[in-house]
């Protein structure tokens, strides 16, 4: 028997905003006894600037989490520490790798009740981040959206955020008619399918115009230098001056260190979903798709999608989580399309998704290179200059791309892994599904003929060599860069 096909309000999430709350979330907590908390978070410019985070948290007593109430509380309270634990981490010359008993103790509880790390996540600067200026308007109007927290107060990390929220509003009726298609796929209503996946396929290309709104009002240079490196977790920051990671201090038993990646593009649910009802199966970074894979069958799960992709699960809230597992075990659509070749409507649907999703990815490669790769290499290119590193925060540890010795390393991003490769790959590993043989050359990684335009290849050779001409002259972006944003 086949499992259901699962209820969006059983995982918490909303038809209407979908992985985002269904009421704006909370800009402060109600209960007075959570002001010192609030306090913080709402002088943090002043605080980082004046550098006396630290000295502050050191003051402030160790609150407990029995007064939080609503579920709405219990996000606003990981926000809160969330910015207040980046903030003490990195808001210094230097980073600091303990974290002392006010924030790891309540933390912790929150962490634990929300089911998410110890660190600031997706869910934390982007899901649970963020209000309306009008509410009887929508959320996926950039104009309606304001940030509640921010490290800098910057218009362009607030604009940073307020995209994904946008898009996360917009990408929502995805939700409803892929879980439609799922149901009609059992019900063997091709029509139905067809219909779906062309609408699903409308909804992913909204998403991609949404994405390159970032470049309006979030400037490169203030992103990677001022926004950036307040984001980095504790995963695989040696150069950055946290080679074990973070201890956790609770103030009773002896702390460990943990090591966390930070906060992701990647930890969307939603990009994650599509991939899912779509059957885009993402491998370990640099593994080679297998000879012959063997099909799923309906209802029944494929195997463990393992790597960075699946990794990032893991820093999703705990319903979101499961209802992407629950959604993985019913996802019919590659099978129910390729077994019915002949359907040219159902096939062009199907296709059309996959090439959106593709330029979507494609898009998101071209915004990495403005924001990460470009002020990594004008960075290096001005090394020789000496900076204040009391002016600045510690960015340079963060893209330091050579060891002592002179030897190239790879650049790692604030989510702990080498990007370009990551989503170079996973671009790739997009258009694979493509049933029609005309979309499987157009979606493919390999060289096409002239008669053909390449979908979603813009400045890129045919060997997967990205090409970038702009702000830094002409360079091509090697295997050796990373970032923050993993889509």
């Amino acid at each position: 028997m086949l499992p259901p096909v699962p209820a969006l309000t059983d995982y918490g999430i909303s038809p209407d905003y979908g992985f985002l709350p269904s009421e704006p979330p909370l800009d402060v907590l109600p209960d007075s006894y959570y002001a010192k908390w609030e306090w913080i978070v709402s002088n943090l410019q002043s605080l980082l600037l004046s550098r006396r985070i630290r000295d502050v948290v050191a003051r402030m007593p160790v609150l407990s989490t029995l007064y939080l109430q609503s579920e709405s509380e219990w996000r606003r309270a990981y926000v809160a520490l969330g910015f207040i634990l980046h903030g003490y981490v990195w808001g210094g010359s230097k980073p600091v790798e303990r974290v002392p008993p006010q924030i790891t103790v309540p933390l912790l509880e929150v962490c634990e009740h929300l089911e998410l790390p110890p660190v600031a996540t997706y869910a934390g600067v982007c899901l649970w981040n963020y209000g309306t200026i009008f509410p009887d308007e929508p959320a996926d109007d950039l104009c309606n959206l304001n940030c509640l927290n921010t490290f800098t107060g910057s218009l362009d990390e607030q604009w940073f955020y307020l995209v994904s929220v946008a898009i996360e509003a917009r990408g929502a009726p995805s939700l409803s008619l892929a879980l439609q298609a799922i149901c009609a796929a059992r019900a063997g209503n091709s029509l139905v399918v067809t219909e779906s996946l062309q609408r699903l396929a409308e909804v992913i290309d909204e998403v991609g115009t949404l994405l390159e709104r970032m470049y309006e009002n979030c400037d490169p240079y203030v992103f990677y230098h001022r926004i950036r490196p307040y984001l980095a977790g504790s995963k695989n920051m040696g150069d950055a001056g946290l080679p074990n990671g973070l201890l956790y201090d609770d103030g009773t038993t002896e702390p460990e260190y943990r090591q966390y990646g930070g906060g992701s593009n990647a930890q969307s649910s939603l990009i994650q979903f599509w991939d899912i009802v779509l059957g885009v199966d993402h491998r370990p970074t640099g593994e080679t798709r297998p000879e012959i894979a063997k099909d799923d069958k309906d209802g029944v799960a494929g195997p463990p999608r393992h790597g960075f992709i699946h990794e990032m699960r893991s820093y999703m809230p705990g319903p979101h989580r499961r209802f992407l597992e629950h959604v993985n075990a019913v996802a019919n659509l590659r099978t129910y399309v390729e077994a019915r070749r002949s359907d040219k409507a159902l096939c062009i649907a199907y296709d059309a998704c996959l090439s959106m999703l593709r330029a979507l990815r494609d898009k998101h490669i071209q915004m990495v290179s403005r924001y990460i790769i470009i002020p990594s290499r004008d960075r290096k290119s001005r090394a020789p200059q000496a900076t204040n590193p009391r002016r600045e925060i510690p960015a340079t540890n963060l893209a330091n791309t050579r060891n002592s010795d002179g030897a190239n390393k790879k650049l790692r991003g604030t989510g702990g892994t080498a990007l370009i490769p990551f989503l170079k790959q996973a671009r790739d590993e997009t258009g694979e599904p493509a049933i029609d043989a005309w979309a499987r050359r157009l979606l493919s990684n390999a060289p096409v003929e002239a008669s053909f335009a390449a979908l979603s290849k813009v400045g890129e050779h045919p060997d997967g060599h990205l090409q970038v001409v702009g702000l830094s002259g002409t360079w091509a972006a090697d295997d050796s860069e990373g970032g923050i944003c993993h889509w």
